[in-house]
């Protein structure tokens, strides 16, 4: 016989009922305002996370438009000049002058060089210029010469210039391989090292308190690369590198070691002096760039069609490889991205490969230079201009 309910059971069984449903609902509610809360707090920590996670993929296109006004900088002598950046100036050498503009392409300054064989590098608003093979320097900014220095008996090899505005110049020598001297920002020399092995490159570090110089050197039948740090103010060297398999070409200290570029591969030594990464190039080596521990090396493989951009962040980092759909022609690196000149374009990556941005440009630039929010293009006898956002 089934069970019989009188009216007071199902009242009571409703109620139950909605009972239950209440404390569900409540229960649900405070967890979402629980959980509410805690992503509020904490959003310091996953908010731009996630949001990147949106923006990751999202690449800029830039017309490509070339600035009018004063641009283009037409340069005399076709394309043998030199265009470097710094700071909000434009420096541009020539055969016989040295030109300092503004990023808008006015004329700061026009000066006169004697100098032959003239090298340009620039760090810190000045700009320094040797005679390669020569016995002077000289470093000026756009209102003067600050300071020149003359080797009588000694020829110039190579000099470097720091963003704190010292200067290292490495010279011939009569005893030794080579001889490295380094003055201040105000010319006053500092230090002086007489070196057995010839120096090729040299960087400062540690706002210009020592630096990391580079030497070729034989192994076992083949030319190797090794990498010294040295200080300022102590005798001898910190630590020396075994030899990296490589011709280095320029060498690049950072606050955890130095990157070595050479001419068929590239490696890093790191904070004791060991090789800690090695990428040995696939086909012709273009250009390469590096900037606060990040690298880019761009390579060509004419013939396989294969062109390709390999990206390091620092010594234990194995290469990120980028495809290249053109040939290369120039790389550079500007506030944590990598900007590649291939032929008809120019693309910034990150580091760790997304395309940021690109512009497409005629295939008639052989390099630019990156400023703010400008890109300079090199032309035969001409530098154009165009807004590039990344």
């Amino acid at each position: 016989m089934p069970k019989m309910y009188d009216a007071d059971d199902i009242v009571d069984q409703k109620n139950r009922k909605r009972r239950r449903k209440r404390l569900r609902r409540f229960l649900t509610i405070l967890l979402v305002a629980a959980l509410g809360t805690g992503l509020y707090f904490t959003r310091d920590k996953w908010y731009n996370k996630l949001r990147g996670i949106g923006e990751q993929y999202r690449t800029i296109v830039n017309t490509g438009q070339l600035a009018e006004g004063n641009f283009p900088i037409e340069v005399s002598g076709g394309g043998d000049y030199q265009l470097v950046s710094s700071g909000k100036k434009m420096i541009v050498l020539s055969d016989t002058y040295t030109y300092f503009y503004d990023t808008d392409g006015n004329l700061l300054k026009r000066r006169q060089h004697t100098y032959t064989n003239t090298v340009l590098r620039a760090a810190g608003g000045k700009a320094l210029l040797y005679e390669q093979g020569g016995n002077e320097f000289s470093v000026e900014d756009d209102e003067q010469i600050l300071y020149t220095k003359t080797f009588a008996d000694k020829q110039i090899l190579f000099v470097r210039i720091s963003d704190e505005g010292y200067t290292a110049v490495v010279t011939t020598s009569e005893n030794y391989s080579c001889e490295l001297e380094v003055y201040d920002k105000r010319g006053n020399g500092i230090y002086k090292r007489q070196c057995i092995e010839k120096v090729s490159d040299l960087s400062f570090i540690n706002g210009s308190k020592g630096c990391v110089l580079s030497y070729i050197s034989a192994e076992n039948g083949q030319l190797v690369t090794n990498v010294q740090e040295i200080s300022f103010t102590e005798k001898g060297e910190k630590w020396t590198s075994p030899g990296l398999n490589t011709v280095g070409l320029d060498v690049y200290g950072f606050g955890s070691g130095a990157f070595v570029f050479g001419a068929d591969a590239c490696g890093y030594i790191d904070s004791s002096g060991q090789i800690s990464s090695y990428y040995s190039y696939d086909g012709k080596c273009v250009a390469g760039a590096s900037e606060n521990g990040n690298s880019a090396v761009i390579v060509n493989n004419e013939d396989r069609r294969k062109y390709v951009m390999a990206l390091f962040t620092g010594c234990d980092s194995e290469p990120l490889i980028v495809e290249l759909s053109e040939p290369s022609v120039d790389v550079a690196i500007y506030e944590d991205l990598a900007y590649v000149m291939c032929q008809g374009n120019i693309k910034a990556y990150d580091f760790k490969g997304g395309l940021r941005s690109i512009a497409e440009v005629s295939d008639s630039y052989t390099g630019f230079v990156r400023n703010e929010e400008h890109i300079f293009l090199k032309g035969y006898n001409k530098i154009d201009r165009i807004d590039y956002e990344s």
